[in-house]
């Protein structure tokens, strides 16, 4: 994970930290586990695969709906940049749907396990030549999440992305059939 990725994850996880006797005096407190919400990320991945192996910073954002405190359905942009060497360059942004199962270990901390499909557009400039690939895969991903007020939520993540090329493609000068993303980062879920 780059400096930039660490940094957010410190500052996050410290701010969870410096309100969590705050939050845990109001455990007793009844609150409301359903409703809509939205989430904003930051984090790292590493790239895996042939000429692809690079590792880079990421950014994200949700769109979803708690229906309890144990299922949740989300919607995610997720942007992975550039990444690269000097013969095979890439760029990868999708949209990610999935099912989020949670288990709440107390009132404000809890453990989480996502798996979905992430529908992406991995465009790849390698040998002088040009490819867009559209393609749908599964991912999967797990977390921790803690709620720092009733509305909202830090979490940090990691998740597992994958992406296919056709090897026939740049007269079979790319080695792999894709690669894969491992992917770690933190943010700030807000419930309404």
């Amino acid at each position: 994970m780059s400096y930039k990725a660490s940094f957010a994850c410190v500052t996050v996880l410290s701010a969870a930290v410096l309100t969590a006797p705050a939050v845990w005096a109001q455990d007793k407190v009844s609150r409301d586990n359903s409703g809509p919400y939205i989430s904003g990320s930051y984090g790292g991945y590493k790239s895996h695969g042939g000429e692809f192996k690079d590792d880079n910073d990421l950014l994200g954002a949700a769109l979803g709906y708690q229906f309890n405190e144990f299922f949740a359905l989300e919607a995610e942009y997720i942007d992975f940049g550039k990444f690269g060497d000097d013969d095979v360059k890439a760029k990868l942004k999708g949209v990610g749907l999935s099912a989020v199962g949670r288990l709440p270990l107390t009132q404000s901390f809890g453990v989480y396990a996502k798996a979905g499909a992430f529908a992406s557009a991995f465009d790849v400039d390698a040998f002088d030549e040009s490819e867009t690939y559209d393609e749908v895969n599964p991912f999967v991903g797990a977390g921790v999440d803690f709620r720092v007020t009733d509305s909202l939520t830090a979490f940090a993540e990691y998740a597992r992305y994958n992406v296919d090329i056709d090897e026939d493609d740049f007269n079979g000068q790319i080695t792999n059939d894709g690669p894969d993303f491992d992917t770690g980062r933190v943010g700030l879920k807000y419930q309404f």
